[in-house]
């Protein structure tokens, strides 16, 4: 994903430091290491010392451990959330994003859980790939981020996301341009003019107004409904009237005059 992806580690390792010491889990489903039993303070130590190492791997086996050895202690609830922050950190967001909905599913009321929805949603956006691929993970991205600042909108968790959930936005937004492009060169005017009604009403609030405007007074034009192409080229005007996408809409709206124009009339 080109200059969308944007870290926010050191708003994490903030949470996760300050996290209660309380709760129980369930066992983990996931076990990386051989099964030797050991007390909850060695197993947790050993995975702090790890993470602090930046072995991020074997620190989440070790916290899962604590989760698998230890439910019902104290321990484990924190060791559930470091085990989806250091599966994180290690980039395997899969298993982060488990981890947290896992916590969500046993302790849904937790004071903890606007941390674990935010590990949810950066999981998510640490994945989005770039417009010309499928986008089914920016859309999930985009789903568990809202579910945050729905949830918790006055956390700071919820801050972050909103700035992410732009992002977002202006990353689907440039999908939807992409396709409607592609249409247009095809001649496809009317599925073009879709994809560019979507980006107005969708997504009217990201860069890509201004070039959807634009090329829905193409399209329209194309489609020999120039009221409509009109329409936009008039909102291109009030909205955005030192861009070159109006310059543009402009220039097509007077082409499209001039010709009528010249049209000889019947007598």
């Amino acid at each position: 994903m080109r200059a969308y992806r944007f870290r926010s580690l050191a708003l994490v390792a903030i949470a996760v430091v300050a996290l209660p010491l309380a709760g129980c889990s369930r066992k983990s489903a996931r076990a990386d290491l051989p099964y030797v039993a050991r007390d909850v303070g060695t197993l947790y130590l050993a995975a702090k010392d790890r993470l602090d190492k930046k072995q991020y791997k074997l620190a989440a086996a070790l916290f899962d451990e604590v989760e698998r050895q230890h439910p019902y202690s104290v321990w484990a609830r924190r060791a559930q959330l470091m085990g989806a922050f250091s599966y994180y950190l290690a980039k395997d967001y899969s298993n982060a994003i488990q981890s947290a909905q896992r916590f969500l599913a046993v302790h849904p009321g937790n004071r903890d859980a606007p941390y674990a929805y935010y590990l949810v949603g950066i999981s998510y956006y640490e994945q989005i790939q770039d417009v010309t691929r499928d986008q089914k993970i920016t859309q999930q991205a985009l789903d568990s981020l809202g579910e945050l600042t729905r949830r918790y909108p006055n956390t700071r968790y919820a801050a972050d996301a909103r700035l992410k959930i732009d992002l977002v936005r202006d990353h689907l937004a440039g999908k939807e341009m992409e396709v409607g492009r592609f249409y247009e060169r095809r001649g496809q005017w009317l599925a073009a003019t879709v994809r560019f009604r979507n980006v107005i009403d969708t997504y009217q609030t990201t860069t890509h107004t201004p070039e959807a405007l634009m090329r829905l007074t193409e399209t329209y034009l194309a489609l020999g409904v120039p009221e409509e192409a009109n329409k936009a080229a008039a909102v291109l005007s009030s909205n955005y009237p030192g861009s070159d996408w109006y310059q543009r809409a402009y220039k097509l709206m007077q082409a499209h005059q001039d010709k009528l124009a010249a049209v000889p009339k019947a007598q």
